[in-house]
């Protein structure tokens, strides 16, 4: 059987493969506590601890029994793109038109349809190394070449306008951003936003920010969105977003877009023909999301992931695994091991082998700093994570001292 020659352009979601050796190691009698073992603790994938809250479930199990399951209008239900827009004027003092927001398959389809609606084979894509895997994949999936732009911990790992607009060539169509990251957590700062933003509109590109963790922001001056920036500028971003993080829904598979007006119908006609719409019961639970009893257990929530950040990253400084820049939302650290390694996939399967912590290498996100960086998820319990940072510790006091004795 001859495959697409597109699958040549697409490389292994190492997180994945990585989760599957955690998860066979777990269930290992290395990890079973009845025989000896101390279980397996995954800090490896970013999911959420906290499931969807009791009014959402509700309404799920509502929608259900009342049979509200058909087909919705393929840019989602209209009373869900309302309280989304309701949302955004309550939380960001957005007045966004319900209109401009499409409901998709979660946040990975959100990006595929805006990337399928804007480039071709030939078109490039600027976006950061280091950046989420699948973003580049999307828009290798069309056919375009994502240029991938180095970025450092002087730049908090994200793009500024001088970078781009060197980058930029007659191939460039746009950049796909992401503020907050993954995997670093660190957000562009509106003004570099901005001068980004203009850089690309100068040059007749398009900017998409993917805004995911926007709602985990734990620093007012980094938690606006890019539909803010001004001179029109925000009308123009397309805007990815998702309820699988601050709304605690991953497996729901739920997003939507906020797009310039002229791409709604080109969007509407992709979604009618790839999948028809968003799950329906996944929609009616949804609105259940911004119940102010729902809200309010969400910022809790936001609240409780900020505690863990600030437990996890003094921990990883004080043993050395330094997280360069602070992580202003999300749930990761962007570590650096190459005081222990200069081989992060190495050095993550030995964190798993012998701590029994699950860790991601920097091999994912990009090649600029692969082999120095780890992610790590603090989307754990806090008494998980304290235990992670002791078994931490203790692999590298190891580590050192057979270090000192060779």
């Amino acid at each position: 059987m001859k495959l697409a020659s597109r699958l040549d352009h697409i490389d292994p979601f190492y997180v994945m493969e990585c989760a599957k050796a955690a998860s066979a190691l777990a269930a290992s009698p290395a990890c079973d506590p009845a025989q000896g073992g101390s279980p397996m603790i995954f800090l490896n994938i970013g999911e959420p601890d906290f499931t969807a809250p009791p009014l959402v479930q509700a309404a799920a199990q509502a929608a259900l029994q009342a049979g509200r399951t058909q087909y919705t209008d393929a840019n989602g239900l209209a009373p869900l793109r309302q309280a989304l827009s309701d949302w955004y004027a309550s939380r960001f003092g957005l007045t966004i038109d319900a209109r401009r927001i499409v409901i998709t398959a979660g946040a990975s389809a959100a990006l595929q349809l805006a990337c399928l609606a804007l480039f071709e084979t030939g078109d490039e894509v600027l976006m950061p190394d280091p950046s989420y895997p699948c973003n580049r994949h999307f828009v290798a999936a069309t056919g375009a070449t994502a240029r991938l732009l180095p970025a450092g911990p002087e730049h908090r790992f994200q793009p500024d306008a001088a970078t781009v607009a060197a980058a930029w060539t007659p191939a460039t169509r746009g950049v796909v951003l992401a503020s907050p990251s993954n995997p670093t957590g660190t957000s562009i700062t509106p003004e570099a936003l901005e001068a980004i933003a203009r850089t690309v509109r100068a040059n007749g590109g398009v900017t998409i920010v993917d805004e995911i963790y926007l709602g985990l922001s734990y620093d007012d001056r980094f938690s606006q969105s890019a539909l803010a920036l001004p001179d029109g500028l925000g009308e123009q971003v397309i805007s990815v977003n998702s309820f699988s993080k601050y709304f605690s829904m991953t497996g729901w598979r739920l997003g939507w877009l906020v797009l310039p007006e002229p791409l709604v119908g080109a969007v509407e006609k992709l979604q009618q023909n790839l999948y028809i719409c968003a799950s329906t019961v996944a929609q009616h639970a949804a609105l259940a999301c911004f119940a102010p009893d729902s809200l309010a257990e969400y910022e809790r929530r936001r609240a409780a992931f900020r505690e863990r950040r600030d437990v996890v990253v003094p921990a990883l400084n004080a043993m050395g695994l330094t997280v360069p820049v602070m992580p202003d939302g999300a749930f990761y650290a962007w570590a650096d091991c190459s005081a222990f390694s200069d081989d992060s996939w190495q050095f993550c399967l030995d964190v798993m082998n012998e701590a029994h912590v699950a860790l991601t290498p920097g091999k994912d996100f990009g090649p600029a700093a692969a082999s120095r960086y780890v992610r790590l998820s603090f989307a754990n319990s806090l008494p998980q994570l304290e235990e992670a940072m002791n078994r931490l510790a203790l692999f590298l006091r190891r580590r050192e001292s057979q270090a000192s004795r060779a």
